[in-house]
């Protein structure tokens, strides 16, 4: 099930987003040949991912950033440009360029604080923007909790375009990625999910203040949770792909 739009339109172009979409690609590109050449993209990993052990250590600080801009593989790299694309350029009209920007960092910083605090020993590489884009999913959560979201849903051969609420897809990722939180073993490798589960709540609490300025509980009982603008409709929100009957 992936989220591939939604339905509130931004008021101004998200500038900020489209640098770090950019500038993710980019550096992507600029190291994605050397990526089976294992001394090289470890020596990589070493200089620029997260890697607990080191920062506990009291090391490397700077890598809690620029980790932010390293992915392991396309998947990787598309999947959160897409969710960035897709909650990021709201959460930038409501901010303005700047204070997005520094809330983007902060909360990708925030996240790998918490990977750190949960596998202080592990020498694991962490990379990804993953926990700076749960961050805008909380805040997006916060600010817009019925915002309808197009869900593309893939069982087998079957395909479906159907749209829900903002909390329902958001609170399902969230869910997963505590449940897998608390299944997973942070200093083994893997997901980090916590770097998630945190990043989302730590960009769900920096939104607080802007929420607050917006009218708080008043904002919601204004739009019922939706946003505060008139909803971009899609055509095609609800087709589906006819199954073709056996012979």
């Amino acid at each position: 099930m992936f989220p591939i739009r939604d339905h509130n339109p931004s008021g101004r172009t998200p500038y900020v987003v489209y640098l770090l979409m950019a500038a993710n690609i980019m550096i992507f590109f600029s190291y994605v040949g050397i990526m089976d050449n294992a001394p090289l993209i470890n020596r990589l990993y070493f200089d620029y991912a997260i890697i607990p052990a080191r920062i506990t250590d009291g090391f490397a600080f700077e890598t809690l950033v620029t980790s932010m801009f390293l992915h392991g593989g396309w998947m990787h790299l598309a999947g959160n440009m897409l969710f960035l694309w897709i909650f990021g350029d709201n959460l930038e009209d409501e901010m303005g360029h700047l204070p997005f920007l520094l809330f983007y960092i902060l909360a990708g910083v925030g996240a790998g604080l918490i990977h750190v605090a949960t596998a202080p020993g592990s020498v694991v590489p962490t990379i990804g923007a993953s926990g700076a884009i749960a961050g805008v999913m909380g805040g997006y959560l916060l600010l817009f909790p019925k915002a309808r979201v197009d869900v593309l849903l893939i069982l087998i051969v079957y395909f479906r375009i159907f749209t829900i609420p903002a909390f329902i897809m958001l609170g399902i990722w969230l869910g997963l990625q505590f449940m897998g939180s608390l299944a997973s073993t942070p200093d083994e490798g893997g997901v980090a999910y916590w770097a998630h589960t945190g990043g989302f709540f730590v960009g769900l609490i920096l939104c607080i203040p802007l929420w607050l300025i917006r009218g708080g509980p008043a904002c919601w009982g204004r739009t019922h949770g939706h946003p505060p603008h008139p909803e971009h409709k899609y055509k095609l929100s609800h087709s589906r792909i006819p199954r073709v009957p056996r012979k």
